[in-house]
This record gives C-alpha cells, sequence and structure tokens, in this order.
C-alpha cells in the first residue's frame, strides 16, 4: 500500500519523484510561497497523511502535530535547523523527526565568506554607485574597504558549519578565534585556532562568524552589549538564525558606528526586516541562500525524502533529532 505525504512546498524535483514513488497520495503545496498556519492546518486535519515534510519557515507547533492524528509516522525538515518544530510535542507523540545535516555544511560555509568579502570591500555598495552611473574613474578615497589577509576572524560555534567556514581562511593568513563549549582540535591544528570566551572574541576580531543552532541559550547572543564590546572597525556576519542577533541593537550601533558593517543571511523576523536596516549602506543583505546551489539542495531534497520514506516504512532514519522515541 502507498503512502500519503504532504509537502509544504514544492523541493527540487529529484525529492518528490523519490516520494512519488512510494505515494498513493503526495499533495505537494501548489503555491510557490510559503502556506500559512491555517493553510497547514487545513491540509493536515483529518487527511490521514502519513507523513509530513515541511520546511525550515514553516512553524510546525503542538496544535499541528496534535492534528497530523494517529496516522502520522514522521516529520522531515528540509533544512539543518529544526527549531521550526515542537521537538519536545513530536518526542511524546512518539513522532520521529529529522533534518538534512552535514550536506548543506559547504556551501553556507562558503556563502559566508561571500558575505564576508562583500562587506569588507563594500561590494555591494560599489555595485550599486557603478550601476547608477555614478563612477566617473579611479578615485583614491573612493569605496575604501577593509584588509582581510592577516586580520583576526572570530567565529562564534564550531560545529560543522563554523569549523568549515574557519578551516577556509588557511589561505588568507588570519588568526583565528573561536568560542564554543568544546575544544576543536580540528581547528587547533589545521589553523592554529584558539578557543577563547566571547568577550575576549567580540574586543580582538576583525571579523565576527555566527555559526550557532538558534536555542533559548542563543536567542539575543549578540546584543547591544556585545555590539559595544567589538571594534568600530569591525564586522558582524550571520549566516546562522536570525534571532541569534537583536536586530534593533544592530541597526541602532551602525548607524552610531559602533560596528563598521554587517552582512546577513536570516532575519530576527524573517521575511521581515527591521525597518530601516536595508537603507544602510554598511549592511549587505541576501535573501537566506546559505544552502542555495543546485547540488546541495539537490541532495537535501534527496535526504529529507529518504528519512521521511523510512519513517513511514517503522524503519529507523539516517538523520534523526529526536531519538528517545526509539529507545
Amino acid at each position: 500500500m502507498g503512502f500519503n505525504v504532504f509537502v509544504t512546498r514544492a523541493i527540487p524535483e529529484k525529492g518528490l519523484k523519490t516520494l512519488a514513488d512510494v505515494c498513493d497520495t503526495l499533495y505537494v503545496n501548489p503555491h510557490d510561497r510559503p502556506l500559512s498556519r491555517q493553510e497547514i492546518m487545513d491540509a493536515v486535519k483529518g487527511k490521514e497523511r502519513d507523513g509530513l515534510l515541511c520546511l525550515l519557515c514553516d512553524n510546525i507547533d503542538a496544535e499541528v502535530i496534535d492534528a497530523l492524528g494517529r496516522t502520522i509516522k514522521g516529520i522531515a525538515n528540509y533544512a539543518v535547523g529544526y527549531n521550526n518544530i515542537d521537538i519536545n510535542t513530536a518526542a511524546r507523540r512518539g513522532i520521529p523527526v529529522t533534518n538534512t545535516p552535514g550536506v548543506l555544511t559547504d556551501a553556507t560555509a562558503d556563502l559566508g565568506w561571500a558575505l564576508l568579502f562583500s562587506v569588507a570591500r563594500r561590494i555591494v555598495e560599489s555595485d550599486r554607485f557603478t550601476r547608477a552611473g555614478k563612477f566617473d574613474g579611479w578615485a583614491p578615497m573612493l569605496h575604501l574597504g577593509a584588509d582581510i589577509t592577516g586580520a583576526t576572524l572570530g567565529v562564534i560555534g564550531a560545529g560543522r558549519i563554523g569549523t568549515a567556514f574557519a578551516l577556509k581562511s588557511k589561505g588568507f593568513g588570519m588568526r583565528v578565534l573561536y568560542c564554543d563549549r568544546s575544544q576543536n582540535e580540528t581547528l587547533e591544528r589545521e589553523v592554529n585556532a584558539r578557543r577563547v570566551d566571547l568577550e575576549t572574541l567580540l574586543a580582538e576580531s576583525d571579523f565576527v562568524s555566527l555559526h550557532v543552532p538558534l536555542t533559548e541559550e542563543t536567542h539575543h547572543l549578540i546584543g547591544a552589549k556585545e555590539l559595544a564590546m567589538m571594534k568600530r572597525t569591525a564586522c558582524l556576519i550571520n549566516s546562522a538564525r536570525g534571532p541569534v542577533v537583536d536586530e534593533a541593537a544592530l541597526l541602532v550601533a551602525l548607524k552610531a558606528g559602533t560596528i563598521a558593517g554587517a552582512a546577513l543571511d536570516v532575519y530576527e523576523n524573517e521575511p521581515e526586516i527591521t525597518p530601516g536596516l536595508s537603507e544602510m549602506d554598511n549592511v549587505v543583505m541576501v535573501a537566506h541562500i546559505g544552502s542555495g546551489t543546485v547540488s546541495t539542495r539537490d541532495k537535501m531534497a534527496e535526504m529529507a525524502a529518504a528519512d521521511l520514506i523510512a519513517m513511514m516504512k517503522g524503519e529507523r532514519p539516517q538523520h534523526c533529532v529526536n531519538p528517545e522515541v526509539y529507545e
């Protein structure tokens, strides 16, 4: 017997085909936009879904999980983060939840470097200036940026992505500091990184890059107090999760010159952006594209589909984030 699966938004074809091969019913959101919470509720309540494949922007809270009913066998999140899902409720109901770790590590780390270079060398600002027809020739003081080679790089969060990001600094002769609960022997060996506390990292780094998950402890990890600890010439890069940074405090700091610039892939109230932030020339902003390469998104789709099929078959998926359901 085939399965009944709901996909909250179209993912790459490889993943959808894998699901279609085992499904009697595969309902995919026909709109190229996130569904509202009510639309998700309407698509799951009383529909006897065996599986749910959702995205990071979908709020799969206790009420949605309860609405899935008794037929639900698994929830696959098309993302490495899973703060959008009420994991405790899922575990209580015995519903396994999966994510897509590892496969997007390098793509996200690469994007972190694209952001760093863009804000350091004022790429977006200079591009806009040139496109507007304002460029009338080389000038000695035009769009002067910050040196990257030889600078001090501060990495907050030395997990998979933070480690990959820091390792890529090797070609730029940077001094690397990192802040993490655990010692990272790979970083210390490969780039001579030094583990320090948050205050030291903020005070000494020319570039501070965030790579932590969103938890109660990391919510507004960077606020007014932390921004004031940074060098006035420093730049903040966030390719982790938006609420790790207090955006209102960041805007104040950027306007006051407390720090030199910021580069953001994620936002505190995504997709809404704090009013005034997009008007700042010293901010680079992209549309949550950390994992946005063709091959990476294909692999994420295949991984999420394979894990969802395993859960629906009663098998243990490869990337379960609440393994207690199997104990």
